[in-house]
């Protein structure tokens, strides 16, 4: 079946289509977006297409909704909880006389926190097959479906493109399904049920890889919008011309430059520390930000590894209630070995774990592959000081930097096993929490770096001839 891998093989090539930017939803701050009709579309027949990167699974997550203001509503997203946990649903409650529940979920599920899924619904209910009033494409291919609640009847209006509230990243009555994830080119058409081909095409030279084409030529309808997020000032702006969507919770920082197109590297719970043998942290911020819990041992992988080439990330240590000062308890951050686990155990005391990670941590320490050997003089990490990792797997060697000055260098050493390196962080018996910036940061920097390909935003710039993590550099020199 086909699938969006978080790699396109064929990106050194000039795509015909760039997606530019996404918004970042991160559900602890309960972001959205709403919209009130002035008048009423077509409620039995529209599409809806958006690009979505998940960052968590297992919760409920609103795409969109709607409500008449009573009891009835429309909801889309994934589900939550129990035999349909990750699925994508479709739920359309009537609170009218009967009261009646139609919906579908998917037949598979969706928990893969490094890809881009494409997702287009398109409900006609004038369709006379019933097959056919409701079609869910993901990543270009029709999705079966399975009809949970009664199946949507023929020539029924539904709630969506009425002339009442429509939300974004909103369950029509709580924030409590906000979104945790990335969402790119939202497009809502009124009127017209379109295949997933109006949205995206596969590549001619990766013929499993599904790719945004531009939309503009659809005809939108009376409620249509397209959301492209490429204004950080007005992330709610119709660039279809309508009326903008007004945000709430949402800033400028929501802004993000990974996107179909350009895939950035983020942390990935699926690889954190109760996977690999230690605690689970908190991940938020599009798993950007990642918050160990206090007297445990945490840590988490990423998504990407990389096995040759030069490569730049930053981390930002982040001031919270927990008091993050240099001392008791351990952070660190750098590189594991992508086949190894990351040992529960205190990483400074020479127990194992200098096999198979790299790292410089804020209380000073720096270690490599080979014996565990520990910097002399350790220089220390506050506060809001960026630590910047420079490696270089063309000659096995690294560059550690405190607020853009060198503090440490070296080879990775023979212990090193050559199969790939994957970031990481890790942190022992203390609550402190990092940003993990590779490219895409979820704060403010005062200069916003890019690399020598211009992409990424760093608060520092990467040294001559290091890129960010992202799926267009990888493509090149991964």
């Amino acid at each position: 079946m086909p699938i969006n891998s978080f790699i396109y093989p064929s990106q050194v090539k000039l795509l015909d289509y760039e997606v530019a930017n996404s918004c970042r939803l991160n559900r602890g701050d309960s972001p959205y977006m709403s919209k009130t009709h002035g008048s009423a579309g077509n409620q039995r027949t529209f599409t809806v297409s958006f690009w979505y990167k998940r960052t968590n699974f297992g919760e409920k997550e609103v795409i969109m909704s709607t409500t008449d203001g009573g009891s009835s509503f429309f909801s889309i997203g994934f589900t939550g909880s129990g035999t349909y946990v990750d699925k994508f649903f479709i739920y359309w409650y009537d609170g009218s006389s009967p009261a009646t529940d139609y919906g579908y979920f998917s037949t598979r599920l969706f928990r893969d926190v490094s890809a881009w899924y494409h997702v287009v619904l398109a409900v006609d209910t004038t369709q006379g097959t019933e097959s056919d009033r409701v079609k869910l494409y993901i990543n270009g291919t029709l999705e079966s479906l399975t009809a949970v609640y009664a199946a949507f009847p023929e020539n029924h209006d539904t709630y969506f493109n009425k002339d009442n509230v429509h939300y974004i990243a909103y369950d029509h009555d709580s924030a409590s399904a906000a979104l945790n994830g990335y969402l790119a080119e939202l497009v809502i058409i009124d009127g017209t049920q379109y295949a997933a081909s109006d949205f995206g095409e596969f590549d001619e030279d990766s013929p499993t890889i599904w790719k945004p084409i531009d939309v503009s030529g659809l005809t939108f309808g009376t409620n249509g919008a397209y959301l492209d997020f490429e204004d950080s000032s007005n992330l709610g702006n119709d660039a279809n011309g309508g009326t903008d969507w007004t945000e709430s919770n949402l800033a400028a920082t929501d802004q993000a430059t990974d996107t179909p197109t350009n895939n950035f590297c983020t942390l990935n719970p699926l690889a954190s520390g109760v996977a690999i043998g230690g605690s689970a942290g908190t991940f938020t911020e599009g798993n950007t930000r990642f918050a160990a819990a206090s007297a445990a041992w945490c840590a988490s992988k990423s998504t990407f590894s990389v096995s040759n080439g030069k490569w730049y990330y930053e981390a930002k240590k982040n001031s919270d209630s927990a008091g993050d000062t240099v001392g008791a308890g351990y952070t660190g951050v750098g590189y594991a070995e992508l086949q190894s686990d990351l040992p529960a155990t205190n990483p400074t005391n020479g127990s194992g774990v200098y096999s198979s990670i790299l790292y410089l941590g804020d209380n000073g320490w720096t270690t490599n592959f080979a014996d565990g050997t520990q910097w002399g003089t350790p220089q220390a990490v506050d506060d809001g000081d960026i630590i910047g990792i420079a490696l270089n797997l063309d000659d096995d060697e690294y560059t550690f930097y405190v607020n853009g000055s060198s503090v440490n260098n070296g080879s990775l050493g023979a212990g090193y096993d050559g199969n790939g390196l994957t970031p990481c962080i890790i942190d022992y018996q203390h609550a402190r929490n990092f940003y993990l910036n590779f490219g895409n940061p979820s704060y403010a920097n005062s200069s916003d770096a890019a690399d020598e390909n211009g992409y990424g935003a760093f608060e520092y710039a990467p040294p001559s001839g290091y890129y960010a993590l992202c799926t267009k550099n990888l493509a090149e020199y991964g």
